[in-house]
């Protein structure tokens, strides 16, 4: 009963993803939303929301930034650019329900959702950057975890 319950968890995901890809994903173009329906309304910067984590663990809301990089597999992430060459803030998208068009890099965006800091696992970070198209090399050089800021994102918006 398990081995069937598995089998038809993981051929229903498999289905999933498979449909998801075959999907056109929308061209990033001003207004274009993905996932929830969102406004740019009180959406807060990406250093305001830097700043917001030495009171709290978690931010819900709006958050505008640009984009730096979207998974080259399918679009199932994105990372925003930070200032100083700080490491880019990871955008993950609810539940997979929606996927990034390649051409949104560069773009300035709103997500809404819920943004946190928590620690990267070396085979995480392994797995996206991977997924990003680094190098063997690049991928080699990451050796441990680190604290990273997260965003589970319900919609996004290109402004």
């Amino acid at each position: 009963m398990k081995k069937t319950t598995l089998f038809l968890v993981l051929s229903i995901a498999c289905i999933s993803s498979s449909i998801a890809q075959q999907t056109k994903i929308p061209s990033a173009k001003s207004g274009m939303q993905y996932g929830k329906k969102i406004n740019y309304n009180q959406a807060i910067s990406v250093a305001k929301l830097e700043k917001s984590f030495g009171k709290d663990s978690v931010y819900t809301g709006k958050i505008e930034g640009v984009v730096l990089e979207v998974c080259k597999k399918k679009g199932c992430f994105m990372t925003i650019k930070r200032d100083g060459g700080k490491e880019p803030i990871m955008v993950r998208f609810a539940d997979y329900s929606y996927f990034m068009p390649e051409d949104i890099v560069g773009k300035t965006v709103v997500v809404e959702g819920r943004a946190r800091v928590k620690e990267s696992t070396v085979a995480w970070q392994k797995h996206y950057a991977e997924d990003l198209g680094k190098t063997k090399e690049e991928i080699a050089k990451i050796t441990k975890p680190k604290a990273s800021i997260t965003i589970i994102a319900d919609g996004v918006v290109v402004k």
